[in-house]
């Protein structure tokens, strides 16, 4: 290897793959053929790849990793996952790898939703300095009417309650080896990514793109696994929803001494307060919220159990044209 050659990152593309038969034969030799072009360009070094991250796929997505790796070993590797342990466990799973491998890793869904185009910018800001480069989406307008309102309530929800989030970034961002090494850090089991990497620091940049139509296949995030991620968001970062019963709880003392005193005053005056409703609506409305705030502290103690008892993130069962040691 040249002397020119030595001096370039090598770069890793990781990519999380479920149930992408139909569209991986289109992804794998996107990036491959991207990664040359960087090569020709003299942005990465040769030794640069794409790693697949198979998990737990019904169809046949791991035999096509796995045909694409032994037909072009120096840049394709495939790691196939025990199980399904869902998008970001995946994701941690093919960092946490491939960090020994690289200089820099670029985190991309199989679907190529977001635009390959831009991974030469975040190669160039690495080149400058940057640790950290975010894809961030310039407009939504590839998403349904729904989807967009959702997804700004979330972004608002998450800078509410104090949780450091990039707006309109997913998971396509580029990190620098040091910055992997500081995740691998994190032992958490509550996965949440895109809170994580603000929490590292270092220093970071944006570039901006526009989100494309899948090309094949289907979504791997329905509305339930949406509500789901956002979810584990808010509470993996967050207590502030504690907080809020607590509040809640001071205004219903008040609200009820109020009430008491309104019930009171009348007995003074020889008068009862008759009606039915006047009684019954008020334990119905104290019970509903006493067991929403159950349910809600009932959340965070699961997940103080789960961290509790500390089990893998990901268990791997084999790898493809790698000899990395594996770190979960």
């Amino acid at each position: 290897m040249s002397d020119f050659q030595t001096h370039l990152p090598i770069l890793a593309i990781i990519v999380p793959c479920y149930n992408e038969e139909e569209m991986f034969p289109i992804t794998f030799p996107t990036l491959v053929g991207l990664i040359d072009d960087l090569c020709l360009k003299g942005k990465v070094n040769d030794n640069s790849f794409v790693c697949f991250v198979n998990d737990g796929s019904r169809d046949r997505t791991w035999q096509l990793i796995e045909s694409a790796a032994d037909a072009n070993p120096k840049r394709i590797k495939g790691i196939k996952l025990a199980t399904n342990f869902g998008h970001q466990n995946a994701l941690m799973a093919g960092m946490m790898t491939m960090r020994t491998e690289c200089d820099c890793m670029i985190s991309i869904d199989a679907d190529l939703q977001d635009d390959i185009a831009v991974i030469e910018t975040m190669v160039d800001k690495h080149r400058e300095g940057f640790k950290v480069v975010y894809g961030v989406r310039n407009k939504r307008n590839t998403d349904t009417f729904f989807k967009k309102i959702t997804a700004q309530l979330f972004y608002r929800i998450m800078q509410r309650m104090k949780v450091k989030t990039i707006y309109n970034h997913a998971d396509f961002r580029l990190i620098d080896r040091v910055v992997a090494d500081q995740l691998a850090l994190f032992g958490e089991v509550n996965l949440f990514l895109r809170g994580m990497f603000p929490l590292i620091g270092f220093a970071s940049t944006e570039v901006i793109y526009d989100r494309k139509e899948r090309m094949a296949g289907e979504t791997k995030y329905p509305l339930k696994k949406m509500i789901s991620f956002a979810w584990d968001g808010i509470t993996s970062f967050s207590t502030y929803p504690l907080r809020l019963i607590f509040l809640m709880g001071v205004f219903i003392f008040f609200v009820s001494m109020l009430l008491a005193v309104l019930a009171v005053i009348p007995v003074f005056y020889g008068k009862t307060i008759q009606g039915w409703a006047s009684t019954v609506i008020p334990i119905f409305v104290f019970a509903g919220i006493q067991i929403i705030s159950i349910g809600l502290i009932g959340e965070y103690v699961g997940k103080i159990y789960k961290e509790v008892k500390a089990r893998p993130r990901f268990i791997i069962e084999t790898i493809k044209n790698n000899n990395s040691e594996t770190k979960d």
